[in-house]
């Protein structure tokens, strides 16, 4: 399977960045892993409606130019599904059995995502009802991908 995580903006804080690397190294049995960081667009703290859509249109530009036609593509969005690890591991399986062995995850800026990449995602997943700093979503996301593997192998993973 080959898994392409699209996220905006660099991780700086360094323990994200060697959690990070630790679970690149960890995937690299199970799958082909990518990472595309696309820039985020320098903003205001206080922006209006209208300033902030553009913001999120100007990101969700640089996001769709990283996902390919043929993509099956999950995005992190608070509106959508909450799964166990249990229901993803069956999520990924399913898409592998059917084909669709390409699969995006889309993480996006502190704003939200576009309504261009919401219309291009084919399952909205949210990982809770809380909000979690992007960067760190990357470090968690990685690891529930890693988790989904094992339990697909049925191999133990410490709980």
């Amino acid at each position: 399977m080959q898994i392409q995580i699209v996220s905006v903006g660099k991780i700086k804080e360094k323990y994200i960045k060697q959690g990070i690397t630790e679970f690149e190294k960890r995937l690299r049995p199970y799958c082909k892993l990518t990472m595309d960081e696309v820039n985020d667009e320098q903003a205001p703290e206080q922006m209006s409606e209208k300033e902030m859509i553009k913001v999120k249109d100007k990101e969700g530009e640089r996001i769709l130019n990283k996902i390919k036609p043929n993509q099956y593509v999950i995005v992190l969005d608070l509106q959508g599904e909450q799964w166990s690890s249990e229901n993803l591991a069956k999520h990924m399986e399913q898409l592998s059995i059917h084909g669709k062995s390409q699969v995006s995850f889309v993480i996006g800026g502190s704003n939200g995502l576009s309504n261009d990449v919401l219309k291009r995602a084919d399952q909205k997943l949210s990982f809770s009802k809380m909000t979690f700093p992007h960067q760190l979503m990357k470090l968690i996301l990685m690891e529930q991908i890693y988790r989904a593997f094992k339990i697909q192998k049925n191999e133990p993973y410490h709980k």
